[in-house]
């Protein structure tokens, strides 16, 4: 549904992080109490600690906030890190989050670099990135990091 062209990517801008941080709250409530670690000010505040809108990107469906994505470098330098991939939840499921994550991906394989994520243990984000090429590589009773090597540019979707 979402292939088309009723959703871009854009710039993140500093005003964008109270946005950001609430789409963080509702999307991982779940799981974090799930998980026996969910805090309301937590959840919160560890997006705007880290929230640079140099790697930060805005998903507008329609003209309207859908969701948001930051990438930025991995720490090593060694390829690409995704985080803070959240998506409304009137939009969830419906094809969004995988043509957003096509795209970044698609990106990644161009400069022929790996992307790397950190999924909480039993969310059902993980389908998604384990559909998109992701496999572990390690976890612990939280988090569980993922890592995708970038396809040749003859077998990128």
């Amino acid at each position: 549904m979402y292939r088309e062209t009723n959703w871009v990517l854009r710039p993140g801008r500093a005003e964008d992080v109270e946005a950001m941080a609430e789409l963080r709250a509702e999307a991982m409530r779940d799981d974090l109490v799930r998980l026996g670690r969910y805090d309301e000010h937590r959840v919160r505040q560890r997006l705007r600690d880290g929230f640079s809108p140099a790697h930060a990107s805005v998903i507008e469906l329609d003209g309207a906030l859908a969701g948001c994505v930051t990438v930025r470098p991995y720490e090593n330098g060694e390829g690409l890190y995704l985080e803070h991939f959240y998506l409304a939840p009137e939009t969830r499921g419906l094809g969004l989050g995988t043509a957003v994550l096509r795209e970044l991906l698609a990106r990644a394989d161009e400069a022929g670099v790996p992307v790397r994520l950190v999924v909480l243990q039993g969310s059902a984000a993980r389908r998604l990135y384990e559909r998109e090429g992701f496999g572990l590589e390690s976890e612990d009773p939280v988090d569980v990091l993922m890592v995708r090597t970038p396809r040749p540019r003859a077998a990128a979707r």
